[in-house]
């Protein structure tokens, strides 16, 4: 399938190196304008982008930032498209009040508009925009703009409180809290709880290959962890952390690695107290209910 779409790029005129493109929803103009283009940093320019093949890898600046309003405006889910190499197409950016910029030209700028008048706030220097400069999903709860990515996928009813976070290429697929971590290529299915604290491993350090997912109904509890798949129905309690080689306790008193429990549904992971054995039993549905609908409603 060929997408093709037109938007607004800054691009820098020492380098020519493209900054950002800003793909609007039908219909809405792609024009924008910002203080570091008055003072002549960065130039604006409208751009068509096609992408031939979502399942190729990004090729350039434009095709990534595509890919990434793609993802945050519902239109494809994380690990459907290929964002394989995206980091050496992404330019690294100042992302200031005045627009974006690239680093080595933030004290030239904020000197330019200090003579405006004008006070100069960075707020971040990365390669990835904050998603709601860009995109603004309906039925979100987002406490602190800056905690997602763009590229983050958030469902509808999704609430990611002051303390949570979701990387690019990850999300949820339904109504859900996110009070941890959602790392890179990390889904996270309708109805569960990501605690305080928790945090799910994704694939961008380390050398991991799998693709961590989180099943439908499950809790990680704060300041647990997972770097293995969970099913439906499944809780991990809070301050446990099972890695693809934690040793597990099996009911029956059996050992293995948790990498071999990955997946599965209704599995309740805690740490014996006593023994500070990591144990797996059958979850009980009655003491997981699920997240409070009333506070993940759109309406």
């Amino acid at each position: 399938m060929t997408i093709t779409a037109v938007g607004h790029s800054y691009v820098d005129v020492a380098t020519g190196a493209r900054l950002d493109v800003w793909y609007p929803a039908d219909g809405v103009e792609p024009a924008r304008s910002c203080l570091a283009e008055d003072v002549g940093l960065v130039r604006g320019e409208v751009i068509t982008t096609t992408i031939a093949d979502l399942a190729a890898p990004p090729v350039d600046a434009a095709d990534a930032y595509l890919r990434l309003h793609l993802l945050s405006r519902r239109e494809v889910i994380p690990n459907s498209i290929s964002m394989d190499g995206v980091f050496g197409r992404l330019a690294n950016v100042a992302w200031t009040s005045a627009g974006p910029v690239a680093p080595e030209q933030v004290d030239q700028l904020r000197s330019l508009l200090a003579k405006r008048g004008h006070h100069l706030t960075v707020e971040s220097v990365d390669k990835f925009p904050k998603m709601t400069d860009y995109v603004v999903p309906s039925g979100v709860r987002l406490a602190i703009a800056d905690r997602a990515r763009l590229g983050a996928h958030l469902a509808d009813g999704t609430t990611v409180m002051h303390e949570g976070f979701c990387n690019f290429n990850a999300g949820t697929l339904g109504p859900a809290m996110v009070e941890g971590r959602i790392s890179q290529g990390v889904i996270v299915g309708a109805h569960s709880d990501v605690g305080g604290g928790a945090s799910i491993m994704g694939t961008l350090s380390g050398g991991g290959t799998e693709v961590i997912s989180v099943g439908e109904n499950c809790l990680i509890g704060a300041n647990g962890g997972i770097g293995i798949s969970l099913g439906d129905g499944c809780t991990v309690a809070a301050g446990v952390y099972v890695t693809a080689g934690t040793p597990v306790t099996l009911p029956d008193g059996t050992v293995v690695k948790a990498k071999e429990l990955s997946g599965r549904d209704g599995m309740l992971f805690i740490q014996n107290s006593r023994t500070g054995a990591i144990e797996v039993r059958d979850a009980d549905p009655e003491r997981w209910g699920g997240i409070n609908e009333a506070l993940h409603s759109s309406q």
